[in-house]
């Protein structure tokens, strides 16, 4: 089975849609929970499922490192492996050609990493990245990419573009002519530049990917320059694939890119914010680590019914994660990613019923409010 994508509503440029993947449908726009070692760090497969998540992110260049595909592979696929019965969209180890900056080597062969965890060379191609996640069984494989840093200049995004544009035809070639379960999307580079942008719409469109990702955003740039990119990029893509904006961003990007027409999203913000001790919530940011949250009795957000909510106080919470305790990162992690699903929802609901202006009038005045 392939992906299938279906339209159905419009207001302005957002969309509501539905992707069918193999292990089951994503109602779009959706928020990925991050997984990079195949689980969202203190959640169990249940109480991620329990929470609404109909899809989460694996990091194909961290399972390569530990366990190894192999493993992986003889142990049934991802999904047997990590027991997430729901779909699953791998990272192809494109963003570590960003962040990974002084361990690897680029060539037009593909990327050669020095590896964080025993310094072992690992080496990448278009080809074998396809391989990886085909027999890891994912539904959403991504091609290799380079993402450059910010800032660059336009000649060398041009360069990095073409590279990735190459990279891209390659995988679609080994795609053809050995695909996986699911669908293979193609990467957009091109850094802050319009003109690049619009020529990697161009060049990726013509391949014929099952769908197609915003790359390259929120690696150091302005978060004006960020959102000038994806309200430009995103009306160049195919409007019937769905497009995916990787690795962005807070709830007030998110809505940005809703509006400006992207399905799918990713972050780590959710879980990470929870370990420091930081809450997204109906009436702004709650930092925990506040004096006055030690004896606050409230609920981390009264608008919220999540278990966390439902069950503990801010006093209590605040508690648990000062002194290091990991129910408290629990509890937390719990809370934001509940609160980004339930966002998710919202958008969805309101881009269906030709309510989203009002809706996004109403969320961005409520997010950038601090709590009280």
């Amino acid at each position: 089975m392939t992906l299938s994508f279906s339209l159905l509503a419009t207001d302005g440029a957002a969309r509501r849609g539905r992707l069918e993947t193999p292990h089951g449908t994503i109602e779009t726009p959706a928020f990925m929970p991050v997984g990079t070692l195949g689980a969202v760090k203190g959640l169990t497969p249940d109480a991620l499922e329990s929470l609404g998540a109909s899809i989460m992110l694996a990091n194909l260049y961290h399972l390569t490192l530990r366990p190894g595909i192999e493993v992986i592979e003889s142990l049934g696929g991802l999904h047997a492996w990590n027991g997430w019965s729901r779909p699953i969209l791998t990272d192809s180890g494109g963003f570590q050609v960003w962040s990974l900056a002084g361990r690897r080597k680029l060539t037009a062969a593909g990327v050669t990493f020095r590896s964080h965890v025993d310094g072992a060379l690992v080496t990448f191609t278009p080809e074998s990245v396809v391989d990886s996640q085909r027999r890891l069984g994912v539904d959403i494989a991504m091609v290799l990419d380079e993402c450059p840093a910010w800032p660059v200049p336009e000649e060398e995004a041009a360069a990095s573009l073409d590279r990735t544009v190459a990279w891209a035809r390659r995988a679609r070639e080994r795609w053809a002519a050995a695909p996986g379960p699911g669908g293979l999307f193609g990467i957009l580079q091109g850094s802050s530049f319009p003109c690049q942008r619009a020529r990697a719409a161009e060049l990726l469109t013509a391949l014929d990917f099952d769908g197609y990702a915003i790359g390259g955003v929120s690696v150091g740039e302005p978060e004006a320059e960020r959102r000038e990119t994806v309200a430009f990029t995103a009306p160049l893509l195919p409007a019937l694939k769905p497009r995916y904006l990787m690795g962005v961003g807070t709830p007030q990007d998110i809505l940005h890119a809703v509006l400006s027409g992207v399905d799918l999203f990713d972050c780590v913000l959710p879980a990470r914010n929870a370990r420091h001790s930081l809450l997204f919530t109906s009436e702004g940011l709650l930092r925990l680590k506040n004096a006055r949250y030690r004896t606050d009795p409230a609920p981390p957000d009264p608008a919220c019914s999540c278990p966390t909510c439902r069950r503990v106080s801010r006093a209590f919470l605040a508690h648990l994660l000062r002194c290091g305790e990991i129910t408290g990162q629990v509890l937390a992690t719990v809370h934001n990613l509940a609160f980004y699903l339930d966002f998710m929802g919202r958008l969805r609901q309101a881009s269906a019923s030709g309510t989203l202006a009002e809706f996004a009038a109403r969320a961005a005045t409520q997010l950038s409010e601090p709590p009280a």
